[in-house]
């Protein structure tokens, strides 16, 4: 975790951007991410110099005519000059890194960027950063903006030797404070899904090498990056050098937003993941339809409240459940796209979980009757502040084509580590490691402790008879028993005395 010295140089760099008119949160992330990257393939190339010297074959970026374009030679020049070569040289030869146009250029970048060779396709990363726009025109500002990004990448490396940490998990991290200050998200009910309960869905998916892990709503490519990062931290199946890119094709994700396409390209890209899938895709249209059974995990949190003209809704989703609500189209989708025996966790709205409408009861009647339905934790309305207040669950369930649902496994989670108010500031209380210890994502028949059936706790589970006896209301306050504390009142005649 970056500590509070880098996040207030990260919040001043920010500052910087506002000052000098790039007020567009994503914007600014994509500005910084190009000088970031810039930076780190100086540093990459400087190492590749180093092994070259000891007599070991070097993998260069820079050829002769293009050292002007390293960041510790521009950085040398005055500020009009320097403006010039990033925004004249250097940008344009980052935007080329991955195609096959580019690939004379390098064959590597520190395990950060497969640089294709010419037979195979270009990467996720270059298809994206076709449309890239360097916006800085102030020299002053990219100035600026190059000292402190020196000093943020020395304070990274700094923190990264003192603690013993890998260099690659705090660049992570440090992206992922950057992604944080997206605070103009929530448009269209698109919400950027905090990192810990990324972390508690994939831990309860306990993702494997085998699986084919897809997000059809990836934004920033939050729950591809946990993939990963689970995979390595928890399993250490992606530890050794190169791993993580030989499993690159594991990872896929879907969006129709070009900037978010660029911004989780590099979010994967900083995390070690160099060749995901990552596809410019209105998942929900029609002319996407054709993709199906391809996957055998998926984890997403699709956007809310939004709503799909009929004629582009794929026909497949129509027939599924009828509606023009993106939350239940979603819901269809998953179902689409997933194997017989593939797993999914999905961040939903609690509507999902307790409409009266008919295509909300359809898609819950599915869930239950035709595929096994795990678990729904109810999330507090706090958990996506200061973007909104919206209610939320996760909604666990495998696909069986066959039926399966048991009991239903809920658990009411109170406290996720953070005050639930604006500031979102670490507290005690979190049931996130009471859930992952008593969740059991693999067990049969709807999986989860079934220990006690006491249901004024935070855990309990439902069997599938009452579920449907209720209309196949699936919210939690639909079977939770309260317990009132008894209150003594005085008579009437003595009150009324008073």
């Amino acid at each position: 975790m970056i500590t509070g010295e880098l996040k207030t140089q990260i919040d001043n760099l920010w500052t910087t951007f506002w000052n000098n008119g790039i007020s567009n949160p994503i914007s600014v992330i994509e500005q910084i991410s190009y000088l970031l990257f810039m930076r780190r393939l100086d540093d990459n190339e400087r190492r590749e110099e180093n092994r070259a010297r000891r007599g070991v074959k070097g993998r260069f970026v820079f050829s002769p005519e293009t050292q002007d374009c390293r960041w510790s030679v521009f950085r040398q020049e005055n500020p009009e000059a320097m403006l010039a070569v990033v925004r004249d040289r250097a940008f344009p030869l980052i935007k080329g890194l991955g195609s096959a146009k580019g690939s004379e250029l390098s064959q590597g970048v520190a395990g950060q960027l497969d640089l294709l060779a010419a037979d195979r396709s270009e990467s996720a990363y270059a298809k994206h950063m076709k449309d890239a726009v360097f916006a800085i025109a102030s020299p002053s500002l990219l100035k600026q903006a190059i000292e402190q990004i020196d000093l943020i990448m020395d304070g990274v490396k700094d923190q990264a030797e003192a603690e013993a940490v890998s260099y690659q998990d705090l660049m992570g991290d440090l992206y992922e404070y950057m992604l944080s200050k997206l605070s103009q998200a929530g448009t269209n009910g698109q919400f950027r899904t905090p990192r810990h309960i990324i972390e508690l869905m994939v831990k309860l998916m306990q993702p494997t090498i085998e699986d084919v892990v897809c997000d059809p709503a990836c934004g920033t490519a939050g729950f591809l990056v946990g993939v990963a990062e689970y995979l390595q931290k928890e399993k250490g199946v992606l530890n050794a050098p190169g791993a993580i890119a030989k499993y690159g094709a594991m990872f896929h994700g879907f969006d129709f937003d070009a900037t978010m396409l660029r911004i989780g390209s590099m979010n994967m890209m900083l995390h070690g993941v160099d060749s995901p899938t990552i596809e410019n895709r209105d998942s929900l249209a029609d002319k996407h339809a054709g993709v199906a059974e391809e996957f055998s995990l998926i984890l997403a949190n699709p956007p809310f409240k939004g709503s799909i003209a009929k004629e582009e809704i794929a026909k497949d989703l129509s027939m599924v459940v009828k509606t023009t609500k993106t939350e239940l189209l979603f819901m269809a989708l998953f179902l689409r796209l997933l194997k017989v025996g593939g797993r999914c966790a999905v961040i939903v709205p609690d509507g999902v979980l307790f409409g009266s409408s008919n295509a909300h009861k359809a898609i819950r009647r599915l869930l239950v009757d035709d595929h096994q339905l795990n678990g729904i934790i109810s999330m507090p309305s706090g958990v996506f502040k200061p973007y909104a207040g919206v209610s939320t669950a996760i909604v666990l369930f495998t696909k069986t084509n066959a039926g399966g649902t048991d009991r239903v496994w809920f658990y009411d989670m109170q406290a996720d580590g953070f005050s639930l108010d604006d500031k979102r500031q670490p507290i005690e209380a979190n049931d996130i490691p009471d859930i992952l210890e008593r969740f059991t994502p693999l067990a049969p028949l709807g999986g989860g402790d079934r220990s006690g059936e006491d249901r004024s706790g935070k855990m309990f589970c439902v069997p599938r008879s009452e579920i449907v006896a209720n209309g196949y209301d699936l919210s939690i306050n639909r079977y939770k028993e309260v317990e009132y504390e008894a209150v003594v009142y005085d008579p009437p005649l003595e009150i009324l005395g008073r």
